[in-house]
């Protein structure tokens, strides 16, 4: 233990002095969410602008803190790939300040690994034990594993935050394969509580009838995933394997609902990737034997998903077309998010025994001409990113039902969609529909 804490002294070092093992034409690869490591980003920045750093490569995304890192002046010595788009990435991508990369988040590993760079990984991670083991916490998507075994080996430089959840699984650092680190106790982002709507307990309802006891769940971000996990209390022995643990998973395993008890693969054990929610599901998370964290590249892999007997995916989507395409991730051209690890749970929850996959969208909006709009169109908008081919669409859900497109043809596709459209809207659909001879 001694030998450990000696080699940790030896290594702790300032972010400035930590941000020299960054070198011209580097590539620095940080995570998701909190494991962003604030503080040496801001270092990096600081080089920058001292102009003694060039052709550095930023790549990471599901960004959830501002930093200078972002400002456009330092977009000449750096090149920022996000790979999904926080609200930090999102306006410098549309205006090609940044550029974007397309990608399942279960390729995130071997992609990495494919190339051919220089790196350095910098991350967020929890106090070091007693062993001399650091836990990446919140955020084990693809970091760890891209150390382990990308074949050029990957500087690794850590910032230790005491606010940091310890978790398990694969995602912990020993002292020794640790280059620099540096101490920054800062607070954990947390998202806002979702105040749901009449229309977000509607589209639950749908889903939740369907939704059977001993069931194993993947819910997505937002006010639809949290009305559907409220919609879940009374179910029995519920299990979870998601991309992104959430608050609802801990409320309803409070209220009894999730033991995974009952599932068939990895049982008693949640299984996840990222954490991002409030202070209640960090402080769930830490040190919590249940809960393992893997990366992507198992968590996210349709095959491993399958595994898992009556898997539900749970997922938003932006609009769908008369086909069945979906879009989640662009308005248009413009890049809003990321595909992320949507089409992964499509997939494997489709090849699931007894799985459902639902997509889920609000029939309208309003425009910022206070004009109402349907989400559900003739054709995808103009640019717009096919996220869920139709071929792989199973259930779409609005507040006006469930369409169920698998294996369908397409004059029955439309009929389904069109009965989940706003009344308004569907005669003009159904126009449309004529006009594309979709239907007679």
């Amino acid at each position: 233990m001694n030998k450990w804490k000696e080699m940790y002294k030896s290594k702790l070092t300032s972010p400035d002095e930590a941000i020299k093992l960054v070198q011209p034409g580097d590539t620095v690869m940080i995570p998701f969410s909190n494991g962003i490591p604030p503080a040496l980003l801001e270092a990096l920045a600081t080089r920058l602008k001292k102009e003694d750093l060039h052709n550095i490569h930023l790549f990471g995304g599901l960004t959830v803190k501002d930093s200078s890192i972002f400002d456009y002046e330092l977009a000449g010595g750096m090149l920022i790939e996000g790979n999904f788009l926080g609200e930090q990435l999102r306006k410098g991508t549309q205006e090609g300040v940044f550029t974007f990369t397309p990608m399942r988040l279960s390729e995130f590993v071997p992609i990495m690994l494919a190339r051919q760079l220089n790196g350095v990984i910098i991350q967020t991670v929890a106090p070091m034990d007693k062993h001399g083991f650091l836990s990446t916490g919140t955020d084990c998507e693809y970091i760890w594993e891209v150390v382990k075994n990308h074949p050029r080996k990957p500087r690794l430089i850590l910032e230790v935050n005491e606010r940091m959840p310890r978790t398990f699984g694969n995602n912990q650092f020993h002292i020794s394969e640790v280059s620099a680190l540096i101490e920054h106790n800062t607070p954990l982002v947390s998202l806002p509580a979702n105040n749901i709507t009449p229309v977000d307990q509607a589209i639950a309802s749908y889903i939740a009838d369907m939704v059977e006891d001993e069931s194993c769940l993947q819910l997505g971000i937002g006010r639809i995933p949290n009305a559907v996990a409220l919609a879940l209390k009374g179910k029995r022995d519920l299990g979870v394997h998601t991309e992104m643990l959430v608050d609802s998973t801990v409320d309803l395993y409070e209220a009894g609902a999730i033991t995974c008890a009952k599932k068939n693969f990895n049982p008693y054990r949640w299984i996840a990737t990222f954490v991002l929610g409030s202070q209640k599901l960090y402080d769930f998370v830490d040190d919590n034997p249940m809960v393992e964290m893997l990366s992507a590249s198992y968590v996210n892999d349709p095959m491993i998903i399958a595994k898992n007997d009556r898997m539900v995916s749970v997922n938003s989507t932006l609009e769908v077309d008369l086909s069945g395409q979906c879009n989640s991730e662009s308005i248009g051209y413009r890049q809003y998010s990321g595909t992320g690890g949507q089409l992964d749970f499509v997939q494997g929850a489709y090849r699931s025994r007894g799985g459902k996959s639902f997509l889920t969208l609000y029939s309208t909006y309003t425009d910022k001409e206070g004009n109402l709009k349907s989400r559900i169109v003739p054709r995808l908008s103009d640019g717009a990113t096919v996220t869920v081919p139709r071929t792989d669409v199973q259930y779409v859900v609005s507040e006006y039902g469930i369409a169920y497109l698998k294996g369908k043809h397409v004059r029955q596709r439309v009929e389904e969609i069109i009965n989940i459209a706003h009344p308004d809207f569907r005669d003009y659909l159904r126009f449309e529909a004529r006009k594309m001879n979709f239907i007679p």
